[in-house]
């Protein structure tokens, strides 16, 4: 893909949308970003509240209105959907969010858009696999938020525990962004050191001080749904790093729900794994060594996600 105008179109504008939004208006990244969203007043709204800073920040056209939107646009950013609430799991948003997906495919496959499509609705596993068989577009060219803001908030964590930078600390959460997911701790490393070899070279941590940061890291959206009802700066921003990564060109490196054909033993599935991301949006899919115990862990969160995908289907009847 060759960018056009850099142009996003943003479908959904809820708190995640618009915390993704707000990120790229004022970031000078897009010449033009439209918004989509069921209430089409919101929309309009929204529009109308960005573009009120316009003298303000690097030129950009905020518009609002359907999917005739997409038809020149360089990448679409998904974020419509059903919330997860308090109590529920990514994976119980399924059967409702299935449908929405589908009726945006329609629309989107009608627009004529050739892009790149990025999407965060819950359960973002499923409905990324959901995506590309509803559009039939190119593999590479659909984008799961997958595991970037699970991997973001591994950083983090570990960061704070070591007092270091997080952007100091490499490592990845893999599989499923949800419940079965996991840190691949055989590929952490800090200060340049693979993690068992950092502790074993140091006296001031022990691996006791590292135990639940794993746990924290998949418990983190409860946590914070449970204090202000649902999670959004830290995916919009997730967002943001991948859309620029694509419209840049940057064949970055993000932990993404890419496509793995055979990738750690998965096939046919879209799944948390590092990928290269620029303009045709998944260049490759990294494969780091992983232990036998990590490999058995990608299988069983692969396995849930089948199955569910497998149920939404037929639920769906397609």
């Amino acid at each position: 893909m060759k960018a056009k105008n850099r142009k996003v179109v943003l479908i959904g504008a809820g708190m995640v949308g618009m915390s993704f939004a707000y990120q790229l208006y004022s970031s000078g990244l897009c010449e033009e970003l439209g918004l989509i969203d069921f209430f089409a007043e919101k929309a309009e709204g929204e529009a109308m509240d960005l573009n009120h800073a316009g003298a303000l920040v690097p030129p950009i056209k905020v518009t609002s209105g359907g999917y005739e939107q997409c038809s020149d646009a360089d990448v679409i950013v998904i974020c419509g959907g059903l919330p997860q609430k308090p109590g529920e799991t990514r994976l119980d948003l399924v059967d409702k969010n299935m449908k929405v997906v589908k009726e945006m495919s329609d629309q989107i496959v009608a627009s004529g858009f050739d892009g790149v499509i990025v999407i965060a609705s819950n359960p973002v596993d499923v409905l990324t696999n959901a995506l590309q068989k509803f559009t039939g577009f190119p593999k590479n060219k659909i984008i799961g938020s997958g595991t970037t803001l699970d991997t973001s908030r591994f950083r983090y964590m570990l960061g704070e525990v070591l007092d270091v930078a997080p952007n100091s600390v490499r490592g990845y959460i893999l599989g499923e962004h949800g419940d079965t997911q996991f840190a691949a701790w055989s590929n952490v490393y800090v200060y340049g050191k693979q993690f068992d070899k950092f502790l074993a070279s140091t006296d001031k941590y022990t691996a006791a001080d590292f135990e639940k940061i794993e746990e924290r890291v998949m418990r983190a959206a409860y946590e914070v749904i449970n204090r202000k009802r649902a999670t959004y700066y830290a995916i919009g921003i997730s967002l943001f790093t991948i859309v620029k990564a694509i419209l840049r060109d940057e064949n970055t490196e993000l932990a993404v729900s890419g496509y793995c054909e055979g990738h750690y033993g998965v096939e046919d599935l879209y799944i948390g794994v590092p990928a290269i991301i620029g303009r045709e949006g998944v260049r490759e899919i990294v494969e780091m060594d992983l232990t036998s115990e990590e490999l058995a862990k990608m299988k069983h969160s692969a396995d849930v996600l089948k199955k569910t995908l497998n149920d939404a289907y037929a639920a769906l009847e397609v």
